[in-house]
């Protein structure tokens, strides 16, 4: 595994356990109104306490990305404070079957999760809907939230959702189709990972990992959905 992808995985995928010091919060966001985006799913690893962000996609898939795959994962729905966890659900891990093999790239970090027990949704859980082709017009409004750092180097405890407004950059300064990033000295940071990048009301990627470019500036890398869709409808599709 390239040396790079290893170390900004451990910068995004932050390890932690609630009433210990965690660490949440977008840097340079705000507090969102709680409940406010209701497909924002929490996810940890029962025996690690590694956590990271997801979005629910269906009633019984949770979409993330693939990095954040352990062995013991439980899914919590309808969470703004991780001080109050509801009950967590189990779930079957479905990451991108090429993740694993890439060498010195950066790319299919996408994960489904099956859970075990679906849904009930209401106020505070509810789905998002993916895009619907790969050649939809993608807005460079965006939004992310999550419950990671609130400082890239510096631990500042927020155990409540946040978010911020970002705005995409042109396709050409990303690197590869596969991928969408941002740029600035806001964005997301430590735990998460997996989170959803919102533009134009619709989930258009998946917070991956990030990478410093200059002393106060830094390049945020998200999966693009759109890239995957023949992938997540098979997967999905496979249990209608």
């Amino acid at each position: 595994m390239n040396i790079f992808w290893f170390i900004t995985t451990l910068l995004l995928l932050h390890s932690c356990t609630p009433g210990v010091g965690m660490d949440h919060g977008i840097v340079g966001g705000k507090v969102s109104i709680p409940h406010s985006h209701p497909y924002m799913v929490y996810i940890r690893d029962t025996q690690t306490h590694s956590a990271c962000g997801g979005f629910l996609v269906r009633e019984d898939f949770v979409m993330t990305a693939a990095h954040c795959k352990r062995d013991h994962l439980m899914v919590y729905l309808g969470v703004n404070d991780t001080n109050h966890l509801p009950e967590g659900i189990e779930v079957d891990a479905f990451p991108h079957p090429n993740f694993a093999l890439q060498i010195n790239k950066t790319c299919d970090d996408i994960m489904l999760l099956k859970l075990k027990t679906p849904a009930t949704l209401n106020k505070t859980v509810n789905i998002i809907d993916l895009p619907e082709t790969n050649k939809e017009k993608i807005s460079s409004n965006c939004m992310v939230m999550g419950w990671g750092w609130q400082e890239y180097n510096e631990k500042s405890a927020s155990r409540v959702l946040k978010e911020v407004n970002l705005t995409l950059l042109d396709a050409e300064n990303c690197g590869a189709p596969q991928i969408l990033c941002t740029e600035g000295t806001v964005g997301p940071a430590r735990g998460d990972s997996g989170g959803p990048l919102i533009c134009g009301n619709v989930p258009q990627g998946i917070v991956s990992y990030y990478k410093m470019n200059e002393s106060t500036s830094y390049l945020t890398m998200y999966t693009n959905i759109s890239h995957y869709l023949p992938w997540i409808h098979k997967i999905m599709n496979g249990f209608l």
